[in-house]
């Protein structure tokens, strides 16, 4: 019985192709019913206007918002259990969404990320995938990020992707390592109570929310950190538009660095050495 009420939350500017593959694969590989919450940063390409032909929720602002009040937004919107909070510039795996729901309550965690090309198992395992990504997205990317070439840099880094997914399922079913993978965060809606929403003054979110779990659970011991689930694995283009020149945060005089809300040195005692 697909028993569990999960709800995606997106933000999105332009990238109408990688919108479209994102969306295609959503929709085909999670297992579970979900609401999909669209939070669109007044995109002018066609990308606003495709989420609202599909069955799903957009949120239409009027200007391009940092990453963690989107994410509130997405949270106000959200009737799910579980809040999955997504790039859109990732390809998902056949039931990710089980495989890391069953990982989280197999582990006791409240909050989880997959794994992807940022880390996996070890150092060496994750410097190995993170040049096989460099070496077939770097010349691939001279001919732009239509949705051919999208297709051909996944499909020439992991052939069959089902395979290469569940493989992974088999061989690290329910592990998991502490830290963090930012382009997919499950939590589950009890965890709210406990770490509060995203802090919106701080763009580097996933970092800032590891830190917020690590210290609650060294201070109240009722939550673990953030941990990777080994066995659920998310494709992530990563970097995708480094080359577009986003508008400025309409939040930004809102926004602090990482530094000034939690100083170098709890940072250092509190993060992964690798994170």
């Amino acid at each position: 019985m697909k028993t569990k009420k999960v709800s995606v939350i997106t933000a999105i500017y332009n990238q109408l192709p990688m919108n479209k593959i994102f969306y295609e694969n959503l929709v085909k590989n999670t297992f579970y019913d979900f609401e999909l919450i669209i939070i669109d940063n007044n995109s002018n390409d066609g990308s606003r206007e495709f989420f609202k032909s599909c069955d799903v929720i957009v949120i239409e602002n009027d200007g391009n918002y940092s990453y963690p009040f989107c994410q509130n937004q997405g949270i106000d919107a959200a009737s799910g259990e579980y809040l999955c909070f997504l790039n859109n510039d990732i390809i998902v795996s056949k039931d990710w969404d089980k495989n890391l729901i069953e990982s989280m309550e197999a582990n006791e965690l409240e909050v989880a990320t997959s794994c992807g090309i940022e880390r996996i198992e070890t150092k060496e395992a994750t410097k190995k995938i993170k040049r096989k990504w460099k070496a077939i997205k770097n010349p691939l990317s001279l001919f732009g990020f239509n949705d051919i070439n999208l297709r051909l840099m996944h499909k020439l880094m992991y052939g069959n992707w089902d395979q290469y997914t569940q493989a992974r399922k088999t061989e690290f079913d329910r592990q998991i390592l502490e830290g963090f993978v930012g382009n997919t965060v499950v939590i589950k809606d009890s965890a709210l109570e406990k770490i509060g929403r995203w802090d919106d003054r701080i763009q580097a979110a996933d970092f800032d929310l590891f830190l917020r779990t690590k210290e609650r659970h060294l201070t109240h011991g009722d939550i673990k950190p953030v941990h990777i689930a080994l066995d659920t694995f998310n494709h992530h283009y990563i970097r995708l538009t480094a080359k577009i020149k986003y508008p400025p945060f309409k939040d930004k005089n809102n926004l602090i660095s990482l530094d000034e809300k939690w100083g170098k040195e709890t940072q250092s005692k509190y993060l992964p050495s690798d994170a």
